[in-house]
């Protein structure tokens, strides 16, 4: 009989499921598509549910139920770092205990309750489980791993040797001194959310220059040469507060933490611009640090840090290491997949699995709808639209993207992980010079200086960016080759955050691009997440109906079906009623 174990992650930040059958990825999917609460932390009975009917089994068929971390280290840590500080932060202890004593010490017995589930529930490591999710979904035999976050049970960050079927840790940094904390504390005072605004930050930094390196290594931060750190604690106050950051902070940079939404000055972007060099170093010390300690020639990076991309281009041409492979999903919601991985080779000590290129590349992982289902509900809410084969349908979208029309794109499964990768994305055309500045106010609803990634045939990836490897996962920069060519896709600095498109990755978004290449002589699309600003990514049809009509894109395409906005006459978007099961 086939062997299932699920893995969760839960209640701290983007709560997902995972499910693995005889140590393969069936499904895997993050609570917030379902929900559509952005980050949602709430116990991912959604997800799950999915995972069970993705293999058609229920509850009962699982053999084993694995959490993503230890749940009473951290609560151990939590405690006794309040008790260091007492009575100091007493409100903020007071709000986590609620937290803690209502649902995060007891998750067994939650699981039981949601699920029924009457088998095993059993625990790993944090970090253990951004470890295991990188190299098992690597095609590795044997490498080293670097793992980078805010804080787990009490690392921050973890080295060591993955080999086989085993993860062996060497070595951890421990809370308070976390390099994820420290950039996090940057996105606060810059004015952007904490745990969903390092994006930005990091988007921001190439408009700003780096002349605070030099006060944030002698004042903020002590690095050692190994790329171990510690944090000067009198300018923190998550340790006890609600805030990252205290007083003595703003003090030392002459500036008040810039309020969310208000004007973005030079000095935040330089601001910016710094704590973003300082990581960089940071990272690179680390991985030189880790090479030399276990003398492997490969690397999995994973954790919040490694989905810095900025930072992971410049590890990539250092050369610390051969080959470097970094998790699609990267963050906790990651940990579910790493999660099961340990739950199944530690209960089987099977050998490890090689991970079908589909999967590894792309984690196309999450819900699929047929075409019935996608047609029954534009007929139910009265579109227009028209049903193309696939050839026709490349050539129709390529020529919309060609006369300026922004694109939803709705095909396949969905991605797990933050990216959208060609499943749930909006495309446009990059040679306009205000293509972004229109997508970034009219389609996405964000902040103008947010960049946008390309796209590119992999086989012409060299030509435009300069690139000697493929890059599938959108988790690195690129210096792009022919800025002018493609100016709504290239950052400030010159640089392109490249997914890299073969015929195998996607075969209809591949198809559009080459119909692209051949109108435009432009290999090269603009691929951003299918939703607006505050919202998850799509995950149903109706999702992406309600997010087409929310904003002002053109096209619609979900599968073989084209929907255009300017063809619609009455619109009944009574959309309630296609909740999810």
């Amino acid at each position: 009989m086939a062997e299932y174990v699920l893995g969760i992650s839960a209640f701290y930040h983007d709560s997902a499921a995972c499910l693995l059958k005889d140590g393969v990825i069936v499904a895997a999917a993050q609570e917030e598509r379902f929900t559509r609460v952005k980050q949602d932390k709430s116990f991912p009975k959604n997800s799950i549910q999915f995972c069970l009917n993705q293999s058609n089994i229920t509850i009962q068929n699982v053999d084993s139920i694995v959490f993503y971390e230890k749940p009473i280290l951290k609560f151990y840590r939590i405690l006794n770092t309040h008790a260091q500080h007492a009575p100091k932060g007493f409100r903020a202890f007071s709000m986590a205990m609620k937290s803690w004593l209502k649902q995060k010490l007891w998750i067994p017995q939650i699981v039981k309750r949601e699920l029924g589930f009457r088998g095993e529930v059993c625990f790993v490591h944090h970090h253990e489980s951004h470890a295991a999710s990188a190299y098992f979904s690597s095609s590795f035999d044997e490498s080293a791993f670097l793992t980078i976050d805010g804080v787990g049970e009490m690392a921050t960050t973890t080295y060591g040797v993955a080999k086989g079927n085993k993860i062996t840790t060497l070595g951890e940094i421990h809370f308070p001194h976390s390099l994820g904390l420290l950039y996090s504390a940057f996105t606060f005072y810059c004015g952007f959310k904490v745990n969903s605004g390092e994006y930005k930050l990091m988007g921001l930094a190439p408009y700003g220059t780096p002349i605070y390196v030099d006060k944030i290594l002698n004042d903020v931060v002590k690095v050692r040469d190994d790329g171990s750190i510690k944090l000067n604690l009198k300018y923190f106050s998550f340790e006890y507060g609600l805030k990252m950051i205290n007083a003595e902070f703003e003090k030392l940079f002459e500036n008040p933490a810039r309020l969310p939404e208000s004007e973005l000055t030079d000095f935040y972007n330089d601001i910016a611009a710094s704590i973003q060099v300082v990581t960089e170093q940071i990272v690179l010390k680390m991985a030189k640090f880790v090479q030399s300690k276990t003398g492997q020639d490969n690397l999995c990076l994973s954790g919040g840090v490694a989905l810095n991309c900025v930072a992971n281009g410049n590890l990539l041409r250092s050369k610390v290491f051969k080959n470097i492979w970094i998790s699609p999903f990267s963050g906790d919601a990651g940990g579910a997949v790493g999660a099961a991985f340990l739950a199944w080779h530690n209960k089987t000590d099977k050998p490890k699995i090689s991970v079908p290129d589909s999967l590894k590349s792309h984690s196309y992982l999450g819900p699929e709808f047929s075409s019935s289902e996608i047609e029954t509900k534009l007929k139910d809410l009265d579109l227009n639209y028209h049903e193309l084969d696939a050839e026709k349908l490349k050539i129709q979208v390529a020529r919309d993207l060609t006369e300026k029309q922004v694109v939803g794109w709705f095909s396949s499964s969905m991605e797990f992980g933050p990216r959208a990768l060609g499943a749930r994305t909006i495309l446009a055309s990059p040679v306009f010079d205000d293509m972004q500045s229109h997508l970034n106010l009219k389609i996405k609803k964000r902040e103008g200086f947010r960049p946008f990634a390309p796209v590119v045939l992999e086989e012409h990836a060299n030509k435009w960016f300069g690139m000697e490897r493929e890059s599938k996962t959108m988790l690195y920069t690129y210096n792009c080759l022919q800025p002018e060519k493609i100016p709504s896709c290239v950052h400030v600095d010159g640089t392109s955050r490249v997914q890299t498109l073969s015929k195998v990755d996607n075969e209809m978004l591949y198809g559009v691009l080459e119909q692209f290449n051949t109108m435009n002589s432009c290999p090269v699309l603009i691929n951003t997440s299918f939703n607006e600003r505050g919202e998850p990514i799509v995950c149903s049809p109706i999702d992406a109906i309600q997010c087409f009509f929310g904003t002002e894109m053109d096209v619609l395409v979900l599968g073989n079906f084209v929907v255009y906005k300017s063809e619609q006459t009455q619109i009944n978007l009574n959309l309630r009623k296609y909740e999810m099961d």
